[in-house]
């Protein structure tokens, strides 16, 4: 075969599998937004789409959500194909890992949809938006201050986080690492181990049991996942050790209410139907060419107010707090 028939034939083939790029249009009106969780069994991303329920009743538009069985980067991918193929404006994603789906996100792009995320970014150049449900420093901050509380800043403590790859979690155990390695008030306090719960019910209560075991002197466990810490809260307890194992993180506080109830657990909670509502009008406004992501931006957010775009097109629903015998009766979710 000659050069230029092959070069020929190359090129062709490229052809063939490349993405036509397609110009993002100004919609002139509501759009459909898709909706792309993390898992599509988890009770805190149906809440969300109450509040994007909510918020699509009052600007229109359409909402799809679809999301994987399992929460992996891989099925998420699917997934984003999936919404382009049924021509959505705008993806809305809580992303599984930051990097993997970014990919198909800018193949996405390409397409002419608009993407945000919610919950877990995603890479920032795959994206425009992220609309966080609180600033992941503090929400680290106040997992690690909830923990030293309930073990009175003294003994072993572990993590028991989701996923490895999960962009949220990954940053929030940095953070506090640091603050465990560098500030004076947290150093008779030892983290001994990261697990992973794998966004599982059951592995989720096997790696709290395997923590208790693996670490006799263990105080606490820091759970910082909505499914995560009721599965350990329900492990623990029926192995006789809730309470003699403090628990702190993020969870529903309605799942853990009697723990909290009887001082075997704190929680660090906001808003959650709120994250949803917020994140669909933001969606709506990006369509629309009302956001671009661009820091400084300010909108309108229905019953929330206005909001502001931050550095590297974060917009932040507001501040959680510590969920504490004293104020649970505040969150009905």
């Amino acid at each position: 075969m000659t050069k230029s028939i092959l070069t020929v034939l190359l090129t062709t083939t490229a052809m063939m599998f490349a993405v036509p790029a397609m110009a993002q249009q100004c919609a002139t009106g509501p759009v459909t937004v898709g909706f792309l969780p993390k898992l599509d069994t988890d009770p805190y991303f149906q809440v969300a789409k109450l509040g994007a329920q909510e918020a699509q009743k009052e600007v229109g538009g359409t909402l799809i959500q679809q999301a994987p069985s399992q929460a992996s980067a891989e099925a998420q991918i699917e997934f984003i194909n999936n919404l382009v193929s049924q021509k959505v404006a705008v993806i809305a994603i809580s992303g599984n890992d930051a990097n993997a789906v970014a990919p198909a996100l800018k193949r996405a792009i390409k397409q002419g949809v608009r993407i945000l995320s919610y919950d877990s970014d995603v890479a920032v150049d795959a994206r425009a938006l992220f609309i966080n449900q609180a600033k992941g420093d503090s929400l680290a901050e106040m997992m690690l201050e909830s923990m030293a509380q309930l073990i009175n800043n003294e003994g072993e403590f572990a993590i028991l986080s989701s996923t490895p790859t999960a962009t949220n979690q990954n940053a929030w155990i940095d953070f506090m690492k640091a603050k465990l390695a560098k500030e004076p008030k947290f150093a008779k306090m030892k983290l001994v181990q990261v697990a992973y719960g794998e966004e599982s019910e059951q592995v989720n209560q096997q790696q709290a049991l395997a923590l208790a075991q693996a670490f006799p002197n263990l105080k606490g466990i820091i759970v910082p996942a909505g499914i995560g810490l009721p599965a350990a809260a329900r492990a623990l307890e029926q192995a006789g050790m809730i309470g003699k194992i403090k628990l702190t993180g993020l969870a529903p506080a309605t799942l853990i209410k009697k723990y909290i109830e009887s001082g075997a657990s704190q929680d660090i909670w906001w808003n959650v139907q709120d994250l949803g509502y917020l994140t669909y009008i933001a969606a709506q406004n990006l369509a629309q060419c009302k956001l671009t992501g661009k820091p400084g931006e300010t909108f309108k957010a229905g019953r929330l107010g206005e909001y502001k775009v931050g550095p590297d097109g974060e917009v932040v629903l507001g501040p959680a707090k510590i969920v504490t015998p004293a104020n649970v009766a505040e969150f009905k979710f």
